[in-house]
């Protein structure tokens, strides 16, 4: 079965009509230049870089701080672990204050607002003095982490169509571990406030490159403004394209879209099935246990006898940068569902290799905790060939990770939602990721004492088993389609 006949069917039309659009909509695409659409793109995903710095940063900064001859800025434990998961409650709140600046503001003037906690956040650590203007620093960039998770992917997803959507969707958590990366190997030549430099220049150059770019079509057609949505659809489709066919697509298909989102609208099957999709996806998204294998890496990597664990970090780092490239580029020809499949598969069966090690390691030194039963109870290592399976199992994972259900969701949740609802359901999914991401890292001990090592993996693996039956059963393919074309999917009840 071909892709004309697969697609579903918009309300009200016969397959004749369908087959008529689609001829229509290829004879667009074939005038379309691209090459203006990843400058913007480009401009834009500086935003997810500097995102990715400010994750990345706490890695190799902790450390120095904890060594810092100033009393007034050396960290303790506790006081560390505050400096690395207070980002997460900055992220959240910068996720509802960007739900409700998007809608006002638009997504360009959003994005450029957003570098400017980047910066600032970036200063005060730099000239910081106390662990409090270290703190404040920190929630700064995780406010504009929040707000730049959010309207990075709505910003892409109204300017791209439908053939380059997910490839340029996903090049937002390319460029966020591509960050992350960064962050890893600066801190490798640079302390901390050098490398707080350093991280300060992506939004910097963010903020200047965003003033020469539109703002998006779909965004100016609700508002009303149909001469800006054209010529912002000159800049991005290029001069040959007939951009007034297109506008007229968007604003036939959005005609009971006007008006700003109230609550009442909830009762709309168009919003909340999409937002229980989307709320869903990010809750298992951070219940994959991704955080629980990042936080053990370093440690697995020294039992191994990489003794130099900044060096594993970037290894780490490298290896999600190489598979989200590659979900990136075969995002718009595998298709959405069969990566979230694929990816959930592998870290299901990673996760139970992961628990029987950890299972095994315990049993040979009579020991529940994990750090105790790598160290030894006399300090000892496990034996080599355990060690190389859990080395394996982390690297399934990752590259699992990295190829589905790191950069999937994201672009899922920018595409699924109406016009009118865009700000609201991001904002709702942006929080859900970053709460569970607080819960996930502040509780994942507590979990470990609970449940054993191997208990908890197992438990995360059961998760992961859980996103495919999700994926399956409830999650759209969009791959293809225009996001009028997704909508309308939300408003009948089965899916074809």
């Amino acid at each position: 079965m071909n892709d004309e006949e697969s697609r579903p069917l918009l309300a009200g039309e016969d397959n004749g009509q369908t087959v008529q659009d689609r001829t229509e909509q290829d004879a667009y695409l074939k005038k379309v230049k691209n090459g203006k659409l990843y400058l913007a793109t480009l401009a834009a995903v500086l935003g997810p870089l500097s995102f990715g710095f400010v994750l990345g940063y706490s890695s190799p900064a902790i450390p120095d701080l904890q060594r810092s001859p100033d009393q007034r800025l050396r960290l303790n434990a506790e006081e560390a672990s505050w400096f690395g998961s207070v980002v997460t409650i900055g992220a959240g709140l910068g996720g509802l204050l960007g739900g409700w600046v998007v809608e006002r503001m638009g997504r360009k003037l959003t994005l450029m607002f957003c570098a400017m906690p980047f910066i600032f956040g970036f200063t005060i650590m730099i000239a910081a003095q106390s662990h409090w203007t270290l703190y404040v620093g920190r929630i700064l960039t995780g406010v504009a982490s929040g707000v730049t998770s959010l309207v990075v992917p709505l910003y892409i997803s109204e300017m791209a169509h439908e053939r380059v959507r997910g490839t340029m969707g996903s090049c937002v958590q390319l460029m966020v571990v591509t960050g992350i990366m960064g962050a890893y190997i600066a801190g490798l030549f640079q302390g901390w406030r050098w490398l707080a430099i350093t991280c300060a220049i992506p939004p910097t150059v963010m903020l200047m490159f965003m003033c020469f770019m539109p703002e998006t079509p779909r965004y100016l057609l609700s508002r009303g403004k149909r001469r800006e949505a054209e010529e912002a659809l000159r800049f991005l489709r290029g001069p040959h394209a007939p951009v007034e066919w297109e506008c007229d697509r968007i604003e036939e298909a959005s005609r009971d879209e006007e008006g700003c989102f109230r609550f009442a609208d909830l009762k709309d099957p168009g919003v909340y099935k999409p937002l229980g999709v989307g709320v869903m996806m990010m809750l298992l998204q951070q219940f994959t246990g991704i955080n629980a294998i990042m936080f053990y890496a370093e440690t697995i990597f020294e039992q191994a006898h990489f003794k130099n664990s900044d060096v594993a970090s970037v290894v780490v780092g490298a290896t999600q940068v190489v598979f989200t490239a590659v979900a990136a580029f075969i995002m718009d020809r595998a298709g959405r569902k069969v990566l979230l499949v694929f990816s959930g598969v592998a870290m299901c069966v990673s996760e139970i290799v992961f628990g029987v090690y950890f299972k095994l390691s315990t049993m040979k030194h009579g020991n529940s905790s994990l750090l105790e039963a790598l160290d030894g109870p006399q300090g000892g290592t496990p034996p080599g060939d355990l060690t190389w399976l859990a080395l394996a199992s982390m690297g399934v994972f990752i590259t699992g990770f990295a190829l589905g259900w790191g950069p999937t969701p994201w672009l899922v949740m920018s595409e699924i939602f109406p016009t009118r609802a865009r700000g609201f359901g991001s904002a709702i999914c942006v929080l859900t990721n970053w709460t569970c991401a607080f819960i996930v890292t502040k509780t994942f001990q507590n979990l470990m004492d609970l449940l054993t090592s191997a208990g908890t993996f197992w438990m995360f693996s059961g998760l992961c088993a859980l996103n495919v039956i999700f994926t399956i059963f409830f999650v759209p393919e969009t791959k293809g389609k225009t996001l009028e074309e997704i909508q309308a999917h939300f408003k009948r009840t089965h899916y074809r």
